[in-house]
């Protein structure tokens, strides 16, 4: 199966970058100093930091941007509730967490005196927070993953902070050539479609292409109804979508409580007698995906989510 653009691309980039000694994009692309031991990097908001040693005393206020850093070897000394609650990280109890992802605890993390704060470009509160510790001159990032590249480029970037280059290949490039090698002998679904629900406990939304499930489901050559129809919009009816009927149908959840989004969305929609005459339900193609595989962040378990995908292909053509 021919790799679609963007991921082609991707792997011809990281093959040609991993021999100069680590991949990574303008966004985010570390350059060592030829005449010093320093490191620099560019955040997503196009800050530049530079390392003249390894950050000892590591904060994350994203428990995904900090599962990131211990990929790259880095050790933390803070980090938000969700490294409990969502990625059970394994961490030392002298790991102090510091408020939610979505309302850190600034004096918390004052509190565990940080040399490098990860924070998260998408949220507000890390956006503020990173004004503060920059006026008390505190290093901090703003980061953004969203796609597969996105992680790759920002290990590598931790990675040539850290010197492990070995982990880079080893969590970076390993899932890279795992993902290359799915799609390689993936189905061929070219010209089939897809819908791709979001189901949260208070409703649900029809998502396109530009996220990470979306993306993923692209890969394999699937061609997402919202992209296709432009008169088909997130709020989207059952009405609509059995108009479009699509060949598959792909359903994410938001939020803790996973059964709750599960039992909404059942009352709203797929509890209809209608939704039973969808191709993709009664062919037994309509499937609930895991959270830690394609809601979270799944790191240096991409290549599991896409290995999931297939063999969900494979068996349910």
């Amino acid at each position: 199966m021919k790799h679609p653009p963007r991921l082609a691309a991707v792997f011809c980039a990281a093959l040609i970058f991993s021999l100069i000694a680590g991949c990574a994009s303008p966004e985010e692309s570390p350059e060592k100093d030829q005449d010093t031991t320093s490191v620099s990097i560019t955040d997503y908001t196009g800050t530049e930091l530079t390392f003249t040693a390894m950050p000892a005393r590591v904060a994350a206020l994203s428990a995904s941007f900090g599962e990131i850093w211990l990929n790259a070897g880095g050790q933390l000394v803070g980090v938000t509730n969700d490294a409990l609650t969502e990625r059970n990280l394994s961490l030392s109890q002298d790991v102090s967490i510091v408020g939610t992802i979505k309302d850190p605890d600034l004096e918390a993390l004052l509190a565990c005196s940080p040399d490098f704060v990860i924070l998260s470009a998408d949220i507000s509160s890390h956006v503020k927070i990173a004004e503060t510790l920059r006026q008390a001159d505190i290093a901090c990032g703003l980061f953004h993953v969203e796609y597969f590249e996105d992680y790759l480029s920002l290990l590598d970037s931790f990675c040539r902070i850290t010197g492990r280059e070995d982990l880079y290949e080893q969590n970076g490039l390993v899932p890279q050539q795992s993902i290359e090698q799915t799609l390689a002998q993936a189905p061929d679904l070219s010209g089939k479609t897809v819908l791709l629900l979001r189901a949260y406990s208070s409703g649900f939304k029809a998502k396109d292409s530009e996220n990470m499930a979306g993306t993923m489901l692209s890969d394999f050559g699937l061609i997402n109804i919202l992209d296709k129809y432009d008169s088909l919009m997130e709020d989207i009816s059952l009405e609509e979508i059995l108009s479009v009927d699509p060949d598959y149908i792909f359903i994410t959840t938001m939020g803790s409580d996973q059964q709750a989004a599960i039992d909404n969305l059942e009352s709203s929609l797929t509890g209809n007698p209608a939704w039973s005459s969808l191709q993709a339900v009664s062919g037994g193609r309509c499937f609930i995906l895991p959270q830690d595989l394609f809601h979270y962040k799944p790191n240096a378990r991409w290549g599991e989510s896409y290995e999931y995908l297939n063999k969900l292909f494979a068996e349910n053509p």
